[in-house]
């Protein structure tokens, strides 16, 4: 396994999983957030956090709430309180390391944490968020003020597809965000992940491009 296991602990005593990967005279940090019922590995969560790694940010890919299988989005609802612990616990881990800054990738349901912890976080210290196949669209962009990248392919899921133009003009609120659509990509990039993490890094070049 490329980087380093790290263990969390919640306030409630709960340790959570985090993969380190330290890239060599870092950029800048992430934060890799994963969809729903994944782990911080998983064929595209790894591909972000070791590629990612390779164009200079250090990046940290942490083990969201799961629930059962057969849990439908609604009912991650109640569990979003504890994403967002999970998500300042990140910061918080990558601040110790010296780093300045912060973003976040995220996908899928992750994304969709990554926006609750955003909007509710009162000192978050996340310099700037890269969202890919959000679910459940977005909310309270005014609140984030940081660049955002919307990334989605165009054979994505209908849902994410159909709801891009409002993301959009969600987005257009916060100065230096902007929205791609990766051609023929599906909702996991499968097979794309090279082109998807050209896309990232280089939207973190202009965006936070910092110095640990």
């Amino acid at each position: 396994m490329v980087g380093d296991a790290v263990w969390l602990e919640q306030r409630n005593g709960h340790r959570f999983l985090a993969l380190f990967v330290e890239a060599k005279n870092p950029k800048g940090a992430v934060i890799v957030a994963h969809g729903r019922g994944w782990s911080p590995d998983y064929e595209l969560y790894g591909a972000l956090r070791t590629k990612l790694a390779e164009q200079g940010y250090s990046t940290l890919s942490i083990q969201l709430p799961v629930l059962d299988s057969t849990a439908k989005l609604g009912d991650y609802i109640p569990v979003y309180p504890d994403a967002r612990e999970r998500f300042q616990l990140a910061v918080e881990f990558l601040k110790t390391k010296g780093y300045a800054k912060i973003a976040i990738v995220s996908h899928s349901l992750g994304a969709t944490m990554a926006n609750q912890y955003l909007i509710n976080a009162k000192d978050h210290a996340v310099g700037a968020w890269v969202f890919m196949g959000i679910i459940n669209g977005l909310e309270e962009m005014f609140r984030i003020g940081i660049p955002v990248l919307d990334v989605f392919g165009s054979k994505d899921w209908s849902v994410i597809v159909g709801g891009a133009d409002e993301r959009r003009k969600q987005i257009e609120r916060n100065a230096g965000s902007a929205q791609v659509i990766l051609q023929d990509a599906e909702h996991f990039f499968e097979g794309r992940e090279d082109e998807l993490v050209k896309i990232v890094a280089g939207f973190l070049d202009k965006t936070l491009a910092i110095k640990p």
